[in-house]
């Protein structure tokens, strides 16, 4: 095999490893991006995706991703490699998850801050 054969084969292959190594977020990922990086999953299915999120709260693992209406165990399997869940950035679910601030307990007799008022 030439040199020039060689280089001919690895830029043909180049693409492929590249969206291979592609990862969607299950919990981030828009419905554009579910259905341009996943395997069998059109517009419909990957509004079906965003629309199951919603409803029901982040993916806690990848196999949760066949419970979504229309997604089945040769789907998750055809994608399982592309999938991962991590935190989800959105609004709602970032405000859901806030940290509630705990105010500390005060012993009898501490003295209050300037003012009389509650510590903030």
């Amino acid at each position: 095999m030439t040199i020039k054969h060689l280089l001919l084969l690895l830029l043909t292959l180049l693409p492929l490893t590249s969206a291979a190594q592609t990862l969607v977020n299950l919990n981030t990922a828009d419905a554009a991006t579910l259905a341009r990086d996943l395997e069998g999953i059109g517009e419909s299915k990957a509004r079906a995706i965003v629309e199951h999120r919603t409803r029901n709260g982040a993916f806690r693992s990848v196999d949760e991703f066949a419970l979504v209406k229309g997604i089945g165990p040769k789907t998750l399997e055809l994608n399982r490699s592309r999938l991962r869940v991590g935190p989800a950035t959105s609004q709602a679910a970032a405000g859901s998850a806030a940290k509630v601030p705990v105010r500390a307990a005060v012993k009898p007799g501490t003295p209050t801050p300037a003012g009389g008022g509650r510590a903030r």
